[in-house]
């Protein structure tokens, strides 16, 4: 049998289909507007993790679950993983109304052909901006509108992203980082009483973290914490 040509292998292959890329010149302004429009979609479908970031609360939220993490001090448990896609849910679950508000002033009547690509992109900002402005701090906003000479805006609508965003982002920081510390505290008060009775008990060569962490662990399990954190992130968004 080995010895017996095989018939499979003297069948030709089947065709195999190509894909031709040409660049040309072309007469068709059409032509040229649809490739714009093309690298355009692209260019946003790039920047896509950044306006997630940035444009969302998904920096307060991150920010927050890392602080209640590192407060615990239990190396890297929850991993980030976990804290990167609850994060992710959690900013889903706040930004609903936004993305259904998106979806029907911008994305479906632009679908039905109702809307110009640039009138549904300055319909589609307009929630975003409405969501950031609450929850942005004047001093922040001005910050960014004095530096580049942009006059005090006289409405919601007015106000340009490139101004916007970044002082969304640096208030988000400044909020996460007040909840941080107020998640800190308990914690800290637990590792100081801890680390004065070691010191009481001449107990000084053993880390105090070593035996705060089970009473960490214990208490944030009592007080039913991450219930405690989440809610007081949805609170803060409302």
């Amino acid at each position: 049998m080995l010895l017996m040509p095989g018939v499979s292998y003297a069948q030709p292959l089947p065709g195999i289909p190509g894909i031709n890329l040409e660049l040309g010149a072309t007469d068709n302004p059409e032509d040229v507007s649809v490739t714009l429009q093309l690298i355009l979609l692209l260019t946003i479908l790039s920047i896509a993790p950044a306006i997630l970031v940035l444009m969302t609360s998904f920096t307060r939220v991150v920010v927050v679950l890392s602080f209640t993490r590192n407060a615990l001090a239990t190396n890297q448990m929850p991993p980030n993983q976990v804290i990167i896609g609850l994060a992710l849910f959690i900013t889903f679950f706040i930004m609903t109304p936004v993305f259904t508000e998106v979806n029907e002033v911008a994305l479906q009547p632009y679908l039905a052909g109702e809307l110009e690509q640039t009138e549904a992109l300055e319909q589609a900002a307009l929630p975003f901006k409405v969501f950031m402005a609450k929850h942005t701090r004047q001093k922040d906003l001005a910050l960014f509108l004095n530096y580049a000479d942009i006059p005090p805006p006289e409405s919601i609508e007015d106000i340009p992203l490139q101004a916007l965003v970044p002082a969304f982002a640096i208030s988000e920081l400044k909020t996460a980082f007040q909840i941080g510390f107020m998640i800190f505290i308990p914690f800290l008060v637990l590792d100081m009483i801890v680390a004065s009775t070691l010191m009481s008990m001449g107990m000084m060569m053993l880390p105090p973290v070593m035996i705060s962490l089970p009473f960490k662990v214990l208490l944030f399990i009592l007080v039913d914490g991450w219930y405690l954190v989440v809610r007081s992130l949805l609170i803060s968004f409302y």
